[in-house]
């Protein structure tokens, strides 16, 4: 026999209070991770509500649900999430990988081949390039950072955004402008590295 779907009739007053938390919930997740990307910040907010339910259904079973508030849930799963803490993984110091691992121990695990804004290099610790030759490598190396500085702040960091791969669409989305100005800008940048090196603009 085939058990009946499960409708809304069938949710119970404790599920119901639960969802009865859920926008604020979301909404105060969403205002912590506001100045994530779109995809990131989605998946923090999951795992801030993931986290508050299980908070919740920890006070249901101690029969404190009178006490489950949703800001203070949400509140709670954010410095969980910080933590390093992820509803059904371990908590674990050992996993490199980890967040609480990495601020316990005091380091950091970031992607070798970035532009770093801080200081205007190009930082490339470990990048087996083979299809470039060694000479234009060390050249790009040094013109890079020396061009890079010559640009502006926004530009700066929409350079860095198109270097690492992200589409027109999501540079518009992040710097809050149009997928046509992100193309101008793009062209600018173009012309602005020939010049550096030379070279004439092909509007020339």
């Amino acid at each position: 026999m085939i058990a009946p779907a499960r409708t809304t009739d069938s949710i119970s007053p404790v599920e119901d209070r639960f969802l009865d938390l859920l926008p604020t919930i979301r909404r105060v997740a969403r205002m912590a991770f506001r100045h994530w990307g779109a995809e990131a910040r989605e998946d923090a907010v999951a795992e801030i509500i993931a986290n508050s339910f299980a908070a919740f259904a920890r006070l249901v079973a101690r029969g404190k649900v009178d006490v489950a508030f949703a800001t203070a849930l949400a509140r709670f799963a954010i410095r969980q999430f910080h933590g390093g803490r992820r509803v059904g993984n371990r908590f674990t110091i050992r996993d490199v990988m980890s967040p609480a691992a990495q601020r316990r121990r005091g380091f950091a695990v970031e992607q070798l081949d970035h532009v770093d804004l801080a200081t205007g290099e190009w930082v490339e610790a470990v990048v087996d390039d083979t299809s470039t030759p060694v000479a234009d490598q060390a050249a790009f190396r040094c013109d890079f950072p020396a061009w890079l500085r010559k640009q502006s702040g926004r530009n700066r960091r929409l350079t860095e955004a198109l270097s690492v791969g992200h589409t027109t669409a999501d540079v518009a989305r992040r710097f809050r402008i149009s997928a046509a100005r992100v193309s101008q800008l793009r062209r600018e940048l173009y012309d602005s590295w020939r010049q550096f090196h030379g070279e004439a603009s092909d509007d020339a």
